[in-house]
């Protein structure tokens, strides 16, 4: 139970259904995807054989529009896993009050094993598989784990050849050049740091000087860090899956520790006086290393797991200091750790409010293709934090009112929105 996010989204469904009278059987199909899509791909490899690939989708719900979701690219496929994604994704859906249900999918594959060509003629006969079950206003996928814009540009061009006409709207995650919206690479982590902003102001609660960890510094992580620091909060520790930093009296540079990442590999040693980052500047900064748990459990005001699920467990989350939980990656805190930070007196703010800035601009671009539009980015942003400040605002709202934390009132006000458009 503590690591099965299926039984946690149900159980999570059911807490937040308790306080309200809704209809069993809007429950039981909350309970149940529409459908689970299987199928099978035959792919020449370079080297003369064909091997066999196996794809999913599943399509949770469509209540409130299109199924929409990510595809992910991965060796490890656990159906509970793909089911709970596609339950929260309608969920967030219903939170960030987009017109879409939904849904999750992909292939066992681990991609870093085949070569480009190998990539696109899997992926395109997965889009040839796919295509009777999805479409613009049936199903929209996305990209996920290990899956690119590319690759969503290989998903339009083999639906489109299908269908018979190209389709930009079947896909979202396009390269901006092709019907993909600007704004896209830093919406999650841009919607995640407007989530901050309004709950904090809501909860009566000054930002500045505010001390954050951040556990994740991939395109989410480092886009929040950068926004942060620039609003007034001191960035202090910052990890990735190998290692990480900790500057008690704040980092400076975040642009050229991303810089150094992205040179060495690892944000471990990115120690950065002016142009030189490497370790000899640790004594000087007054920092020290880290490890990728350990950022979880230091000093701060604020903790923002960026990574991956279950990174706060019933082993880790007394240690926690932070007041306020950001949770940034999809399923980060389990149940048992969740009633540990809620008797802590801990804030979270959850995945389904916290990281919904992806879907939101997804759901921009959906509709820039499907209404021939090209927006600029400011007007993505601000189109981004009217929606994000709205969801915060209702989330923030039903916490008063029903005496919850704030993801059971996220998942109230999800309930409520869905329950309203099934009767």
């Amino acid at each position: 139970m503590e690591n099965n996010p299926w039984e946690r989204a149900r159980a999570q469904m059911h807490a937040a259904a308790s306080h309200l009278s809704l209809p069993p059987a809007f429950i039981e199909r909350m309970e149940k995807p529409d459908h689970v899509i299987e199928v099978s791909m035959h792919v020449p490899m370079d080297d003369g054989r064909t091997e066999v690939f196996h794809g999913y989708r599943v399509q949770h719900n469509n209540l409130r529009g299109p199924y929409k979701g990510g595809l992910r690219y991965h060796p490890k496929v656990d159906m509970d896993e793909v089911k709970a994604l596609a339950f929260w994704m309608t969920v967030k859906n219903a939170v960030i009050d987009v017109p879409f249900g939904g849904g999750k999918g992909g292939i066992t594959v681990d991609p870093k094993k085949l070569s480009e060509g190998e990539l696109e003629r899997l992926t395109r006969a997965f889009a040839r598989e796919l295509a009777p079950y999805i479409g613009p206003e049936i199903d929209v996928p996305a990209p996920d784990v290990n899956t690119t814009p590319k690759i969503m540009s290989w998903i339009r061009d083999e639906y489109g050849k299908a269908v018979g006409k190209d389709t930009p709207a079947v896909v979202t995650g396009k390269p901006v050049g092709a019907g993909g919206s600007e704004g896209r690479t830093e919406a999650t982590g841009l919607g995640g740091f407007y989530a901050l902003m309004e709950i904090v102001r809501l909860s009566g609660r000054g930002h500045s000087g505010l001390k954050a960890a951040i556990q994740g510094f991939g395109n989410v992580g480092s886009f929040l860090a950068g926004y942060m620091k620039e609003a007034g909060f001191r960035v202090v520790a910052l990890s990735d899956s190998k290692g990480g930093l900790y500057i008690p009296k704040g980092i400076d540079d975040l642009k050229a520790v991303a810089e150094c990442k992205e040179r060495s590999g690892t944000l471990a040693g990115c120690y950065c006086v002016g142009s030189v980052c490497d370790l000899s500047n640790m004594e000087l900064l007054g920092g020290r290393d880290i490890s990728p748990k350990e950022v979880l459990t230091l000093p701060v005001d604020i903790v923002a797991p960026s990574a991956l699920e279950n990174a706060i467990t019933k082993e880790n989350a007394a240690a926690i200091q932070a007041g306020i939980v950001l949770e940034m990656a999809n399923g980060p805190t389990t149940l048992e750790a969740d009633e540990i930070l809620r008797k802590k007196g801990a804030m979270v703010i959850p995945d389904i409010l916290a990281n919904a800035g992806g879907v939101a601009v997804s759901y921009f671009e959906w509709y820039q293709n499907m209404h021939g539009e090209t927006w600029k980015k400011q007007d993505v942003f601000a189109k981004l934090k009217e929606k994000i400040d709205a969801a915060a605002r209702a989330v923030f709202a039903a916490s008063e009112e029903y005496s919850v934390s704030l993801r059971e009132a996220a998942y109230i006000v999800a309930l409520k929105r869905l329950s309203d458009a099934a009767y």
